[in-house]
């Protein structure tokens, strides 16, 4: 006969949780909160990251081997950045979940994050960012500039040339990938010969790309989110097959993942991307599913066999962990993640390694990261 789990009440302090039973093993049940959105401008990649949270979520859940039971308390915010913060709010008044899972957009994180330092809650952050942050209440388990963009651009200059043309998303996360790489790409003798901005969802494209058939730059960074940026690579092909240009007008980005291929529809075939993980084979998740995989297992290794502990700080639940032997992914003193450095071309439907770093240690206000103007290599990674 087949085994039923079977579920038991327990208190701690005044608060009522759950053990499931689980063959000989006994798991507590922890609530915890998921935020993605299925539907808007930006649903191919929350949609990755949220597949990534269930089959995380479903791998602890059948591990007998660890004595917590994720349930999971999902709210969805459509894509509409005004959703995040009440949505977030609700999750942390009207469950036990202290833990959320979610956010694409550097907006929407910056949005929930007075949530969670009014009800005491925490983020699992599962995509790139901009960096320049370190919130006590947010784990950056994706990359930061010195772990996609520079690592990118130390490729790119010597190999594609040094003329540079920007096109993002307009809010925090264009802006300031386009600072620091204008700051890099000036210091090592380039220039920038344009930079323009979309909101997100806009596809008026077309004054951009009269722009770059204009001025041909040698590369074009390409920091746009969703549905601006799957428009910019039809629109970009268009312009390259109209003018014959070949493997001109490489597109550079540290965003696009494996997630957004069918989205894109073929036009980008030829991006650069850099990023800590491409799928081994022809699967369409990426790092956004893969990081957030790892985000739940991450959380579910911290928890285990500390009964009580998911109520414990960020800082104090790694603090705690370390204590007892285990080491966490998530540096204790920025609560970033170190991520090895994988710069890859999309041909076809898969991502190509062209270069791989060993895991560098995240350095999201760039304190430790030396600008060089020398030869073929300007940029010197410190790990």
């Amino acid at each position: 006969m087949a085994f039923e789990p079977r579920q038991f009440s327990f208190y701690y302090g005044n608060e009522r949780g759950f053990f499931i039973f689980l063959g000989e093993k006994m798991k507590r049940t922890i609530e915890i909160g998921l935020l993605q959105s299925k539907s808007g401008n930006y649903a191919a990649i929350s949609c990755a990251s949220r597949a990534g949270v269930l089959q995380g979520v479903d791998e602890v859940n059948a591990d007998a081997g660890l004595d917590v039971h994720f349930q999971i308390v999902e709210r969805d915010p459509e894509g509409k950045a005004d959703r995040y913060a009440p949505l977030c709010r609700d999750i942390l008044q009207n469950s036990q979940a202290r833990h959320i899972f979610g956010c694409v957009t550097s907006a929407s994180r910056k949005e929930v994050i007075p949530e969670l330092e009014r009800f005491d809650g925490v983020l699992w952050y599962p995509v790139p960012y901009e960096g320049f942050e370190a919130s006590e209440r947010v784990a950056y388990m994706h990359a930061c500039p010195n772990q996609h963009l520079l690592p990118l651009l130390e490729w790119a200059l010597p190999n594609l040339g040094k003329r540079a043309y920007f096109v993002g998303s307009n809010y925090i996360w264009g802006w300031e990938l386009a600072r620091i790489a204008r700051e890099h790409i000036t210091y090592a003798g380039g220039s920038v010969l344009g930079d323009r901005y979309l909101a997100i969802g806009n596809t008026a494209l077309d004054h951009i790309i009269h722009d770059i058939e204009a001025l041909k730059p040698d590369f074009i960074l390409n920091s746009l989110v969703g549905d601006s940026s799957y428009a910019f690579l039809e629109m970009l092909t268009a312009l390259k097959t109209e003018s014959q240009s070949g493997n001109a007008l490489t597109v550079l980005s540290c965003n696009f993942t494996e997630c957004e291929i069918a989205a894109a529809k073929g036009a980008a075939s030829g991006l650069i991307a850099a990023g800590p993980w491409f799928e081994p084979a022809k699967a369409q998740g990426g790092s956004f599913l893969e990081m957030s995989r790892q985000s739940v297992h991450e959380l579910a290794n911290l928890l285990h066999g500390r009964a009580g502990a998911e109520k414990l700080s960020l800082s104090e639940l790694l603090l705690t962990s370390m204590r007892n032997g285990y080491q966490p992914k998530l540096d204790p003193t920025n609560l970033h993640a170190a991520q090895p450095v994988v710069i890859a071309r999309l041909e076809g439907n898969h991502f190509t390694e062209i270069r791989r770093l060993p895991a560098l240690r995240a350095d999201p206000y760039l304190t430790h990261y030396t600008p060089r103007p020398l030869g073929n290599s300007f940029l010197k990674v410190v790990s």
